[in-house]
């Protein structure tokens, strides 16, 4: 599992028409792997959780908001030709409950999982990590 995380002032998500929007927080841009656990769905959003990127601060502790949006192609192998592969990547029903239970123990808004979206940013700082669990 992976997590692209990044500070931000703003955050939304939207198909054909928005459905999530944040303040200062975290946008979590979520990978799920083939083979991917609920245990280890759980130790990636505590570790989110308690990441001191607000001024020595957790989210929790600066009273952030958090974004979730699914994200297959953090799993985009490019090793070989041009053409990314997304065979780590999981199908759909597997990686589904996992990218629920994720934005569940984030309390996160959230998009529309494995629909076409857009996704706009400000980045804070600009502050982005990668998390993998």
């Amino acid at each position: 599992m992976r997590a692209l995380v990044q500070r931000v002032s703003e955050a939304s998500v939207s198909t054909d028409r928005e459905l999530a929007r944040i303040g200062p927080g975290l946008l979590v841009l979520l990978g799920v792997a083939r083979g991917d656990t609920p245990e280890q769905a759980d130790r990636l959003a505590a570790k989110v959780l308690k990441l001191r990127v607000f001024d020595d601060r957790s989210v929790q502790d600066a009273r952030g908001d958090v974004l979730c949006v699914s994200q297959f192609t953090l799993y985009g192998d490019t090793r070989k030709g041009n053409r990314p592969s997304y065979t780590e990547a999981a199908p759909g029903p597997e990686a589904e409950p996992l990218y629920e239970r994720v934005c569940e123990a984030l309390g996160a808004e959230r998009g529309a999982f494995g629909e076409y979206m857009r996704v706009a940013l400000v980045n804070d700082g600009p502050v982005t990590l990668l998390i993998e669990a």
